[in-house]
């Protein structure tokens, strides 16, 4: 990559039927205290940092990241990263800082940190948050931000999480919403809680792209780039995708070279649209009033920034190739993808079990499952658990599942040694992988 980047993630606790139903804000202020004054794995805050994070809330970590609550859950900021394995290592690191608390308090077995992004019970939804810095010279007229619009409303086709069922909820204005047929699995975790395509607020008008120009440098050179579509990923793989190809977008803006003439009609419903279509085709409208795939649109990026980008360095012919590579197997083999791609794995999973179970979507055991699969807890969380899962994450890094071409994704796993428990990754962390 040629930027900064860093994720925010938010996680939800859930509790064992042993556990008191109101702990759950109480655990997350126990790991919280435990990583600062026990574990000495940072230095908490002595001031206020805003009127809703006063001293004590949370605090820099050793290996340069932030940990905090936020409305009564906890979460973890990575550092800021100029490479992309770094990245991952020390998004993975913030999981590894959570599960290692609990094992530390004996809690273990009764808690568990769910890095997901919706609660089927209330509605809610947590955040995934990627920041990238940008140039403050680059563009954003209204073309520009519509075809960078565009490209984040189709990448959920390998970035999504999968889901089971919808949300619908109301926007700021408090439009009342349109009846809609039932959702049985969606590609995105997010989608349905987006009602904006760009906004400045967080909370209830959660856009495509947050407005806040808030650069964290200088001011005169620089703007942070914060968006809120992404969907928490269990997969390394399909982090680093969602990383690395958005790095790859910014490239070519700040080039002035995105293709023309592909702005969506609507980004808000096609990235709705998309997550809910059933037929796998994902066909969008655009401003001009043409139709095009999701698959296509998502080709025309990685064509041009094969032109452009090709060769720039090693990390980015990786990501290209591997770019290229999903899309070529979303659209001949997606079965392939199964341990690469979160959605992908997911309805893998859940239609398995259903066929075992003979069960339909409706089954609220499935909502449990869909929960599970985010369990951080490598001896608990289903994304960790099968064998056939972890087969297909070895095929992922050892062959092209289309092409049989070498496949690069075994440089994120690196040698497979395991995260310190401050929080400071070693050189490798995607240790499930190796």
């Amino acid at each position: 990559m040629d930027r900064i980047v860093g994720i925010e993630t938010e996680y939800g606790c859930l509790l064992g039927e042993q556990e008191p139903h109101g702990n759950s804000e109480l655990w997350p202020a126990k790991v919280k205290n435990y990583l600062f004054r026990k574990a000495e794995a940072g230095t908490i805050d002595l001031h206020y940092r805003d009127y809703e994070e006063p001293p004590g809330n949370g605090g820099f970590l050793l290996n340069g990241g932030r940990l905090y609550l936020d409305m009564g859950h906890i979460e973890y900021a990575s550092p800021e990263c100029l490479h992309l394995h770094d990245l991952i290592a020390y998004e993975l690191a913030g999981d590894d800082l959570l599960q290692s608390s609990l094992i530390a308090l004996g809690a273990e077995s009764r808690v568990s940190f769910i890095k997901n992004n919706v609660d089927h019970h209330t509605g809610a939804t947590f955040g995934c948050h990627e920041n990238y810095l940008m140039k403050r010279e680059a563009q954003f007229t209204p073309p520009i931000l519509g075809t960078l619009l565009t490209f984040l409303a189709t990448r959920q086709v390998f970035t999504g999480a999968g889901r089971v069922g919808q949300s619908n909820p109301l926007a700021f204005d408090f439009e009342p919403t349109q009846p809609e047929a039932q959702v049985k699995f969606q590609l995105s975790q997010r989608a349905d809680h987006i009602v904006n395509d760009i906004y400045q607020w967080v909370q209830f008008n959660r856009a495509i792209i947050n407005a806040r120009d808030e650069p964290l440098a200088d001011y005169r050179k620089y703007r942070r780039l914060h968006l809120l579509i992404g969907d928490s990923n269990m997969s390394p793989y399909a982090t680093a995708l969602k990383i690395g190809t958005t790095a790859c977008v910014l490239s070519l803006l700040e080039e002035n070279a995105l293709p023309r003439n592909l702005v969506l009609a609507d980004a808000v419903q096609s990235t709705r649209d998309i997550s809910r279509d059933v037929s796998q085709k994902w066909i969008v409208r655009l401003e001009n009033g043409t139709t095009i795939g999701a698959l296509d649109v998502q080709w025309q990026f990685h064509e041009l920034a094969q032109r452009r980008l090709r060769n720039s360095s090693a990390e980015t012919n990786w990501l290209l190739e591997n770019w290229g590579f999903v899309l070529e197997a979303l659209q001949q083999n997606s079965e392939s993808l199964i341990g690469g791609v979160d959605w992908i794995t997911k309805k893998w999973l859940l239609e398995t079990f259903m066929a075992a179970e003979k069960l339909k979507w409706d089954d609220p055991w499935l909502q449990s499952i869909d929960l599970e699969y985010h369990n951080i807890d490598p001896t608990r969380g289903l994304f960790f658990s099968g064998v056939q899962v972890r087969h297909m994450c070895l095929r992922l890094t050892r062959a092209h599942p289309v092409a049989r071409r070498p496949l690069l994704f075994s440089s994120l796993a690196g040698a497979g040694y395991p995260t310190l428990s401050i929080g400071i990754p070693s050189p490798a962390i995607a240790a499930i992988f190796s």
